[in-house]
């Protein structure tokens, strides 16, 4: 099928991701995780990381696209939505003077372990960083962005490999050696396409057939899948199958959520500020 562009989103292809939920009550339902059960058999659940890794993932070759440059930051941001929405990061409040929601700075709320070690890992950079940073900055921090010698030590390193080798230990992908020619490469093709496909399918139905129109009342963990895997340029992906019709529909309400203005959509009741400081962050 021919490749189009909208806007900044490019490619068609498809991919997903799982992830088995600890015994830790800071990993459950009310963190935003699905809460599905068969049996006496949980679920597998997968971070926001995870499921944007398996978005950008080749199936059969098991990496992610060589031009992608946008994936590695978009990881990042899913990491700070994930430590947001698990209530263990916070924007300092905005006292009588407003401000915007990228210059203000994250706050250590909670150091409890999340069961995850890159997000333990962010979390403790988080939490030893004096002064505090705003969002915007932590994100290049974590991606190795910067020219302060001073704040490397703040980089997450070899994040796609950590990512995949827990979806391998979730029986979702497999390790694999490929010769390129001049090097040998470590790659992850997916061995259970079921949690992929259901991944492709939360983001298809999300802006199809449970389309809502209204920020407010789309599940938050969908919808920052939806943000994060266009900034990493891999929402596509989940559109490679659908009918042309449906994938003008899809592209269509995929540019109203990012026409949104995040300032507005973080002061309404029940939001999460630091979703919508990282969307900022990535749409401004």
């Amino acid at each position: 099928m021919a490749t189009r562009r909208v806007g900044q989103l490019v490619q068609r292809t498809t991919a997903t991701t799982s992830r088995e939920p600890e015994d830790n009550p800071d990993i459950e339902e009310a963190e935003g995780y699905e809460s599905d059960e068969t049996g006496d058999k949980k679920e597998v659940r997968l971070t926001l990381m995870e499921e944007v890794l398996l978005l950008g993932l080749k199936d059969r070759e098991g990496y992610t696209s060589f031009w992608n440059d946008c994936i590695s930051s978009g990881l990042r941001g899913c990491m700070v939505i994930e430590l947001g929405l698990r209530g263990r990061i916070e924007l300092e409040k905005t006292g009588m003077r407003r401000r915007s929601l990228l210059n203000r700075k994250v706050v250590c709320k909670s150091d409890n372990p999340t069961g995850d070690v890159l997000l333990d890992e962010a979390l403790r950079h988080m939490k030893e960083s004096d002064p505090p940073d705003t969002v915007q900055n932590w994100i290049e921090l974590l991606s190795g962005e910067t020219w302060n010698p001073l704040k490397l030590r703040y980089q997450l390193r070899n994040v796609r490999e950590r990512l995949a080798k827990n979806l391998v230990e979730k029986g979702i992908l497999t390790t694999e050696k490929q010769n390129f020619l001049l090097f040998d490469m470590t790659t992850h093709p997916v061995v259970d396409s079921t949690m992929k496909q259901k991944v492709v399918r939360k983001v298809q139905d999300a802006v199809l057939s449970k389309w809502v129109n209204d920020t407010q009342r789309i599940d938050k963990r969908t919808l920052s899948l939806i943000y994060l895997a266009h900034s990493s340029d891999v929402l596509e992906n989940a559109f490679a199958p659908l009918s042309d019709d449906d994938y003008e529909l899809a592209m269509k309400r995929v540019r109203e959520l990012l026409d949104v203005d995040p300032e507005i959509e973080a002061q309404k009741p029940g939001t999460n500020e630091v979703m919508w400081c990282v969307v900022a962050a990535f749409i401004k």
